[in-house]
């Protein structure tokens, strides 16, 4: 399916591998311009080789976007790479584990900082431009923890919770000028981080899902590709779990 967004201009944070690789990949496929960026010269160096065999324009950038200037950073060098950007897809690392006791006042402004005013900080370099143009898209990486609180993840569930509200509540502010801004929330895919905390076997992890299976980063690609689509126009302030299954609210 065309998604009709040929020739637009992305920029897909923390994208040299996992799901932001995924997403930046399905963009691409479809004749996206697209600037990523990653912290690890290498791997961003190889993500840009792999994005390239589509055959569209690509920029890879060094950044380091868990903190808001960097996050902001990141968008405004993708538009002068670019020449603007259409479509964002904020996305970072998770802060680390831990429970309530194991955490202080610091560790949450940290993961704060990491998961949710990063992601307000690119939306305030991309989403004025998008709202000048008419059309813009936003599709934000979050977790499925947002609907159903992972144990052990106190800060993660928190931050999450908090950006996810701040997207909705721009959805909202933007709907009347053509932008739309939706989140994804994943549960367990076969990245190479995953693979690497199961020794190489996701056997035990594909338990954890109702399909019985981890889910591949290419289908959740597709997810976040779609709803970039002219196609998903009626769809903003969305919130669409990835998960095989493992959520099992109702809401």
């Amino acid at each position: 399916m065309d998604l009709g967004i040929s020739g637009r201009r992305a920029a897909v944070a923390a994208a040299s591998g996992g799901l932001g690789l995924a997403s930046a990949r399905a963009l691409a496929a479809d004749g996206v311009a697209v600037a990523i960026c990653g912290r690890d010269p290498q791997r961003l160096a190889a993500a840009v080789d792999e994005l390239e065999r589509f055959g569209g324009v690509v920029v890879g950038l060094p950044a380091d976007v868990s903190t808001p200037d960097g996050a902001a950073a990141f968008v405004q060098a993708a538009g002068d790479a670019l020449g603007g950007v259409d479509i964002l897809v904020p996305n970072a690392g998770g802060p680390p584990a831990g429970g309530f006791d194991a955490m202080d006042v610091e560790a949450y402004r940290r993961a704060l900082d990491l998961n949710l005013l990063s992601t307000v900080a690119m939306c305030r370099a991309a989403v004025p431009a998008m709202r000048a143009q008419g059309w813009g898209r936003v599709v934000a990486i979050t977790s499925i923890s947002v609907r159903q609180p992972i144990e052990g993840l106190i800060l993660s569930n928190t931050a999450r919770a908090g950006v996810t509200g701040f997207l909705k509540t721009l959805a909202l502010e933007v709907a009347a000028h053509g932008v739309t801004v939706n989140t994804v929330q994943p549960w367990l895919h076969a990245t190479e981080r995953l693979t690497q905390l199961h020794g190489g076997d996701l056997t035990a992890a594909a338990r954890q899902v109702p399909t019985g299976a981890v889910g591949r980063p290419e289908d959740f690609g597709a997810v976040v590709a779609f709803l970039c689509s002219d196609h998903a126009r009626f769809v903003t302030g969305a919130a669409v779990p990835v998960d095989g299954g493992a959520h099992r609210g109702l809401q």
